[in-house]
């Protein structure tokens, strides 16, 4: 049988490199022997990996004893020719300082910056496609049909799995695993110490079809036995010391769900960094269904349903045969399965009525542009310059010229100069990217690692590019005159040049004003979600949740809590506030479809849950100690009774199951549960006193002290377990990290495509100046005053960034429209953000102009014109 490996060959344009510059004499033994080094990386190291050390030693290789010639009296590594050239480049820039300065602070800056977002780019490009066969692995997602909306639900029944393996062929294995409401958390404990966890409940062969590689034990008897688990290798250490201990010892575990001791049967290697689910304990899924029975049941979503197809599987045909499998299994054929790519949920996670439209891949898209945009302005600046300061080369070239040297000299000569600065800028700009690393991770709460063999080669082509592009205007066109007409004066100014560089310059600036614009609007929308009326008061209020056993009696504890000094009031329920209960509860009422089973959302709250998050009570009243059958009542929101079509809700009954009927006793006002990028939905609420969810409303400035006695009563009752309080403040904020990530970077990135604006713009300004110094001179002479002068300098620049403005404003609205579909509830686009995005960037410019251009007023008309 052939050995997969032996059909991977080393990247074909690195072979095809070696074979171009290396000599004859010596490229047959080379190639064999790096193709026998990429054989040997392969059997250790991941294909990239190998390929990625190939392309390493290839550029090592690039040495003038080994490269060929290009014939006749030429060659390749001619030294001399290149000392030379770079001797004369050297002394350029010592002799321009201001301008190679500003070229190498711009470049590198721009190139940096570019090279951090490709990092977070490709890390979060890289998540979850860690699995070996990621090719054939997909989720199953439900999408549930409901009278004006799709639900889309990454869960299913625990009962889909197994039933999609016996049914379709083309199915190898299925994997059920917990879905994120019902996972195995809380504290074990060994040796009297306590550890605390974050699991999975998973099917036995969960180890087979997922890539989570075991140090110990095997992938047929790991987690077999409903009272085994499996731990990761640092919770391994963690608890027994070595993860030679760890297998065959036992555990305690006491939880909501779980409260036995368990058997370690394996430990495998902690998740890599690039997985979405992080988890250092995995229990058989038959747990999870011996404390949970709708855990198996078809009407269940407890569970997330991983296919591995078969090699050559068509996975849209699949997708076709298991539309309908769940009609018929429950009492409503709404439910339509449907599979995706495992790999690609965590970037296009997003749904609107059951259809994909987007998610983290939008972000990703966003920042792509942006370093794309980014490296354009540093680019566009740098090459500006070039051909600026170029143009002041031409007696240069005809001394040159006239003296014997050829244009094939001189054209080498001005490319090389522009490659050297554009690879010192390349050099720069590796620094600052691993200067800024440790920062820029602590932005985007990532831990990126930068391997410069990934980049070097996509950035060298960035910098040749560039260096080429900029240096081609003097190495093809000046070098082309003849040199009798430069030392003459005979060569016109072509207006052109002028013209391309203007052009340049307002693309520059109009990327520039499209960034301010974005930076106004993200940060706009940002402080309405913090400051929009969520129809709930967070302020001074604390959540926690209760860890232990499920034999918990809350009321003594609650009791307590009331009477505590600085405790206005205290409330519990199941589940958490915030991130939203999501789970959907079908129901169904006379004057509605009696055949429908319409989905609520359906929180379980307890006693004080209304008074304490300040909810307005609109109709009815809330649960009570003072009645005795709040278990058969429920709880509307207003969205409820608009979908119910009701006009008098209370007393009114809906049907959750035959002969299990709940009476609405109270209907309570709108408010947002979870975050703003989903539409209040109706919420139905159920009674439940026993809720391991606290909510505390504390009096303010008494937080620290009430905390701690909050603390003392905790550890009285659950002594085992840690009090780990949050303000419910701090978790609504934590809501919005993506975008407060994305505010951050957008703010950095805008001021540093500003900044190298203004450096590319200080320098034309710098250079215009000088070139129009005898006009500046006899205008002075003959009685034009400062004013005069400066405003004739800036007019040219004001009307390039005007011109900026009215292209920035339709294209900055596009995008900035766009974002904001993100949210359920956004702000409206103002016409002074396009205003304000406008006269900064003309503040801005003409704070750049104004230094240089009032310089140039206050120079002596003697000192202009005297060299003439």
């Amino acid at each position: 049988m052939n050995n997969p490996q032996n059909d991977i060959q080393p990247p074909r344009w690195s072979l095809r490199l070696l074979r171009f510059f290396l000599k004859k004499d010596f490229l047959e033994e080379i190639e064999g022997d790096m193709e026998e080094v990429f054989a040997e990386n392969l059997a250790e190291y991941s294909v990239k990996k190998s390929r990625r050390l190939y392309n390493r030693e290839v550029l090592k290789l690039l040495r003038p004893a080994l490269v060929r010639g290009l014939g006749g009296n030429h060659q390749l590594n001619y030294l001399g020719m290149l000392q030379h050239n770079l001797l004369i480049t050297l002394r350029g820039f010592k002799r321009h300082k201001a301008t190679f300065l500003i070229n190498l602070i711009g470049l590198s800056t721009g190139l940096a910056a570019a090279l951090l977002i490709f990092l977070w780019v490709n890390d979060e490009r890289s998540v979850d496609t860690f699995n070996e066969k990621n090719d054939r692995l997909y989720w199953v997602f439900t999408n549930f049909t409901l009278p004006e909306s799709v639900l889309t639900w990454d869960y299913t029944s625990g009962k889909l799995a197994q039933a999609i393996k016996e049914e379709f062929p083309e199915v190898e294995d299925a994997v059920r695993v917990g879905n994120h409401f019902f996972r195995p958390q809380g504290t074990i404990s060994h040796s009297e110490k306590n550890f605390e966890v974050n699991g999975l409940f998973a099917s036995p062969n969960f180890f087979q079809v997922m890539t989570y590689p075991l140090i110990s034990g095997t992938t047929e008897r790991i987690i077999q036995d409903k009272n085994s688990v499996a731990i990761s290798e640092s919770l391994a250490i963690t608890v027994f010391g070595t993860v030679e201990n760890a297998v065959g010892n036992t555990i305690d575990w006491e939880s909501s769900l779980l409260n036995q001791p368990f058997v370690v049967s394996g430990v495998f290697k902690d998740p890599p960094k690039n997985a979405t689910e992080q988890f250092n304990i995995v229990v058989n899924y038959q747990a999870l269904i011996d404390a949970e029975e709708w855990a198996e049941d078809w009407k269940g979503g407890y569970a997330r349903t991983y296919l591995l197809l078969k090699e050559g599987a068509d996975a849209e045909q699949l997708n076709q045969k298991i539309a309908r499998l769940m009609y018929g299994k429950t009492d409503n054929n709404k439910q339509a399965l449907f599979i995706k790519p495992y790999a690609k949920n965590y970037l296009y996670g997003a749904y609107e009525n059951g259809i994909q439209v987007g998610g983290r891949i939008e972000n990703v898209r966003l920042f792509t542009v942006i370093a794309i945009f980014i490296l354009l302005i540093a680019c566009i600046n740098f090459m500006n310059l070039s051909t600026a300061q170029a143009s002041k080369k031409m007696k240069e070239v005809g001394v040159k010229k006239a003296i014997g040297a050829n244009r094939r000299d001189l054209v080498f000569q001005f490319l090389g100069e522009s490659i050297l600065l554009s690879l010192l800028a390349l050099l720069v700009a590796i620094g600052l990217v691993v200067l800024l690393l440790p920062q820029f991770n602590e932005i985007t709460s990532k831990q990126l690692e930068f391997n410069l063999s990934d980049f070097i080669l996509p950035l060298l082509a960035i910098v040749m590019s560039t260096g080429i592009l900029a240096g081609s205007y003097p190495a093809f066109y000046l070098s082309g005159f003849k040199p009798v007409a430069v030392l003459k004066g005979k060569v016109a100014n072509l207006r052109g040049e002028e013209w391309i560089r203007k052009g340049l310059v307002v693309v520059q600036f109009t990327l520039s004003i499209i960034f301010i614009i974005g930076v106004i609007t993200i940060n706009k929308q940002i402080e309405y979600t913090y400051s929009k009326p969520l129809g709930y008061d967070r302020e001074n209020i604390i959540t926690f949740t209760r860890k232990g056993p499920e034999s918990f009696d809350p009321t003594p504890f609650l009791t307590e809590l009331r009477v505590l000094p600085g405790v206005t009031s205290v409330g519990n329920m199941s589940g958490d506030f915030l991130w939203g209960n999501d789970n959907s509860s079908g129901y169904s009422w006379e004057e509605g479809d009696v055949d429908d089973n319409h989905l609520f959302k359906s929180p379980r709250i307890g006693y004080n849950i209304v008074e304490t998050l300040g909810l307005k009570l609109v109709a009815g009243r809330s649960f009570s100690k003072e009645m005795n059958d709040d278990e058969s009542k429920i709880m509307l929101n207003e969205t409820a009774v608009k979908f119910m079509g009701l006009k008098d809700p209370i007393g009114f009954q809906l049907e959750a199951s035959p002969d299990d009927f709940k009476e609405v006793i109270g209907v309570i006002s709108d408010f947002q549960y979870g975050s703003l990028h989903q539409e209040i939905e109706p919420m139905l609420f159920r009674f439940r006193s026993s809720g391991d969810d606290f909510i505390v409303r504390l009096q303010p400035g008494t937080e620290v002290n009430t905390l701690e006695k909050i603390k003392t009563i905790y550890a009285k009752f659950n002594p085992k377990y840690d009090f780990e309080p949050s303000f419910l403040e701090d978790d609504y904020r934590a809501l919005y990290s993506t975008e407060d990530k994305v505010a951050q970077l957008s703010n950095y990135m805008a001021g540093i495509a500003i900044l190298i604006s203004c450096l590319g713009l200080f320098g034309l300004v710098t250079f215009t100046a000088e070139r129009r110094s005898k006009e500046i001179g006899i205008r002075k002479i003959l009685g034009a005053s400062q004013v005069v002068v400066v405003k004739l300098l800036t007019a040219t620049f004001t009307k390039t960034v005007l011109i900026s403005i009215v292209l920035a404003i339709p294209i900055g609205y596009y995008f900035s429209n766009e974002w904001l579909h993100n949210f359920a509830y956004s702000i409206e686009l103002k016409w002074w953000f396009f205003a304000l995005a406008g006269i900064s960037a003309l503040l801005i410019a003409w704070l750049t102009v104004g230094f240089q251009t009032l310089k140039s007023a206050k120079v002596n008309p003697v000192d202009c014109l005297k060299n003439e």
